[in-house]
């Protein structure tokens, strides 16, 4: 009966020990683990009483007490423990020993100067703190007590032979009675012999730091070789395994040497190191300082370490200490080094957070960077926490966030649902082109929609693509006209021959004279190509289903994301804010309504302009502000779309010799489709559309450029009469109300 109250301890302990790669510390046995409700990994020193001598037993007792008692940063963290008559136990923090670290970064290439002088600062910190601190003596400091967590970070270990130094007396064996192998790194004075009572643990610090750098210590005389030290850690590692005792100096003496401007220890890497440790306590000036610099040294620094170590911190400083935008650059440096998995559980919350914010420092940059992190953005958060934020951007006072906003477009379009894509989003664009101020911006908008109308449905590009790219033709910027001729020709797939003879030819004839030479050549080789394809369908009507066949082809899935150079790199490239920031207040109007082809005397568009960045340092943190714009349904089929305003300082003489030349160009383009189609008896079936379509445009064009007696064309004229009629219904409305007079209390408007 009393057996079934003798339960098995072991069974009740709360972690698990696993079998596989386990490695001797001394006494003990070093396993990996995890906890058995959660999973966590854990490490666990295993010692078995069976196996030991009666001193070993008093060792590891000895050890279990002290690694439960001292608590240090530096020091091999205690998490859990269990001591039984079979077995003792001591859980702790996931680690490795240091032999087996150095041994798989000898793999690697080997461990670099910065990690090693990391490494030795904190060993040299933890027995400072028990030498000074505690008064305690280590007594057993070499390879086999050192251990690396997952950071990269070292921890002193090894506690068994741990006494007190102020004299009190102890029954513990020495190391060397334990193992005789040890012997090598006692100091060569004997016990009691002269110095202070930290120079053993000195001398067996210098041996550490020999071996770090050249493996094994064969015996106690190799010391005197130097072998791989470096040259700057030479001078103190002679004091540590100096002959004379009393010169050997305090652990804490020599951690100021070592960090003494030259030094070992004097670089970047523990710099920064020695900052996240005290980061809590930190103005919030020094922590914006530290991560505008941090970026800059990641590159350097071990892998493990940005990722246990750099990491967290970052995910804090934005959770809690309001960092900002400050931490982005390198928080995307550190997702460098994660799996897709990690990323998903430790960056992308904090990334969809981050879209919230009214901090225009943190959305421009964001917005910069989201190629790093697209790909791990699944298609629910892009459309519901992502998005929804973004297209604040479009109508942002800040030209560079308008810019960039577009730009990231191209990024998100592929994982955007069918009413993001094709109804919010081509809205905004539609806005943006007819009435943004800033000629850039309206050509960044144009090449974006010829990248994205792969994913356009079928219905959507019939609507959009001819009318945008025909009004980015008769827009002011030259690099704009230029980059509707480039969409036209780069959507040619997705236009029947019939509306690129009656819709698209003529648009792009009208370019053929533009003052812009760039844009006339772009013109006539996108014209080459549409009338190629014309006659190929003339030679082989057969071929006019393969050719149609994108027409109504469906819209493409999310896939890679396309960069932004890409067909536009010709001729109109993405243009920065730098020039936005260099054109003063309102110098390129908005597309106006109902105006003749644009005249520029502007020169040529820019040629494989790279992309910028649009200087987030220039942009202060403040709250969004933003244009209130009221909703409108979609633009692109508006009848009004209308041309361009003319510049100012051409002479009527040369629009009229343009509007000549522009008649005689269209005429001959017409008679040419008339003559491929209308009397090609393959084409009967259409030939009335193609005449009715040449007519109609023909008719429409030289209408358009008729002048009335009182000098205006019939253009022109219309909208003065319609400006007149709207003006006399105003005045007939106001006159209404004002005999109305003011409404009484309690009387009901009826109008």
């Amino acid at each position: 009966m009393w057996s079934f109250f003798a339960r098995d301890p072991i069974k009740d302990f709360n972690y698990e020990i696993l079998p596989e790669n386990q490695e001797k510390s001394g006494i003990w046995t070093l396993s990996r683990g995890k906890r058995k409700t959660t999973g966590e990994p854990v490490s666990v020193f295993v010692y078995e009483v069976s196996q030991g001598t009666e001193e070993q037993t008093q060792l590891a007792k000895a050890a279990f007490k002290r690694t439960k008692t001292l608590r240090h940063p530096n020091i091999l963290s205690y998490v859990d423990g269990l001591e039984t008559e079979k077995s003792l136990y001591i859980v702790t923090e996931p680690v490795t020993t240091l032999a087996a670290h150095l041994k798989l970064q000898a793999e690697k290439g080997g461990a670099s100067d910065l990690e090693v002088s990391w490494g030795l600062h904190q060993i040299v910190k933890a027995l400072s703190f028990l030498v000074n601190d505690c008064h305690l003596n280590h007594n057993n400091l070499g390879m086999w007590a050192v251990f690396v967590d997952r950071a990269g970070e070292w921890k002193l270990g090894g506690l068994d032979h741990v006494t007190s130094n102020q004299g009190e007396s102890t029954s513990l064996p020495p190391p060397k009675v334990i193992n005789p192998d040890l012997e090598r790194y006692d100091p060569p004075e004997s016990p009691g012999g002269g110095g202070d009572k930290w120079t053993g643990d000195v001398w067996r610090l210098g041996c550490l730091i020999w071996e770090v750098f050249n493996g094994n210590l064969p015996r106690a005389s190799s010391l005197r070789s130097l072998g791989k030290i470096p040259k700057q850690l030479v001078p103190h590692y002679c004091e540590l395994v100096g002959a004379n005792p009393k010169i050997r100096p305090n652990p804490a003496r020599f951690l100021l040497n070592c960090r003494s401007p030259g030094g070992f220890m004097n670089n970047s890497f523990v710099e920064s190191c020695l900052f996240l440790e005290e980061i809590q306590i930190k103005e919030p000036a020094e922590k914006q300082q530290f991560f505008q610099d941090l970026s800059e040294n990641l590159d350097s620094f071990p892998e493990n370490f940005c990722k246990h170590k750099v990491l967290p911190q970052l995910l804090t400083a934005f959770e809690f200490g309001n960092a900002g935008a400050v931490v982005l650059t390198p928080l995307f440096k550190v997702g460098k080094y994660l799996s897709a998995e990690e990323y998903q559980q430790k960056i992308i919350p904090v990334i969809v957070k981050m879209f919230s914010s009214t901090d225009r420092a943190m959305r421009i940059r964001l917005l910069q960077q989201m190629e790093q992190f697209i790909q791990y953005l699944n298609e629910a958060a892009v459309n519901s926490q992502i998005f929804p934020h973004v297209v604040h951007g479009f109508t942002d006072t800040n030209p560079a966030i308008r810019e960039q906003t577009v730009k990231s477009m191209l990024l998100l379009a592929p994982k955007l649902n069918e009413t993001n894509l094709n109804q919010e989003l081509m809205r905004h664009f539609a806005r943006l082109q007819a009435r943004d101020d800033q000629g850039p911006i309206r050509c960044n908008t144009t090449v974006c929609l010829g990248k994205i109308a792969p994913y356009l449905n079928a219905g959507m590009r019939q609507r959009v693509l001819i009318s945008a790219f025909s009004r980015a033709t008769k827009d002011p910027f030259p690099a704009s006209r230029a980059a509707g001729v480039l969409g036209f020709a780069a959507t040619h797939q997705y236009y029947s021959v019939v509306e690129s003879a009656s819709r698209i030819l003529p648009t792009l004839c009208t370019l053929t004279v533009d003052p812009d030479k760039n844009v006339r050549d772009q013109a006539f080789k996108a014209i080459k190509s549409f009338l190629s394809k014309l006659e190929t369908v003339s030679e082989d009507p057969s071929k006019l289903a393969e050719i149609e066949k994108d027409v109504t082809a469906l819209a493409q899935t999310g896939g890679s994301a396309a960069t932004w150079a890409g067909w536009a790199v010709t001729g109109v490239s993405s243009l920065t804010s730098k020039l936005i920031r260099n054109a003063p207040a309102g110098s390129e109007a908005p597309p106006a309504e109902n105006s003749p082809v644009p005249q520029s005397a502007a020169g040529p568009a820019p040629t494989n302009t790279a992309t910028q960045t649009s200087g987030a340092r220039g942009i202060q943190s403040e709250t969004s502000n933003e244009e209130t714009v009221q909703p409108e349904g979609d633009r692109w089929d508006d009848e009004d779309w209308g041309s361009l305003e003319v510049k100012d300082g051409y002479s009527n003489s040369v629009n009229s010799l343009v509007h000549w030349m522009e008649i005689r160009v269209r005429d001959f383009l017409f008679y040419f489709i008339f003559s491929v189609y209308a009397l090609n008896p393959a084409y009967s079936h259409t030939r009335f559309i193609v005449v009715f379509s040449v007519r109609e445009n023909r008719k429409c064009f030289t209408n358009n450029h008729a002048f009335t007696p009182s000098g205006l064309s019939k253009a022109e004229l219309a909208k003065k009469k319609r400006e007149e009629r709207r003006k006399e219904l105003e005045a007939k409305r106001a006159e209404r109300k004002a005999a109305k007079g003011p409404l009484k209390l309690g009387a009901r408007k009826l109008d």
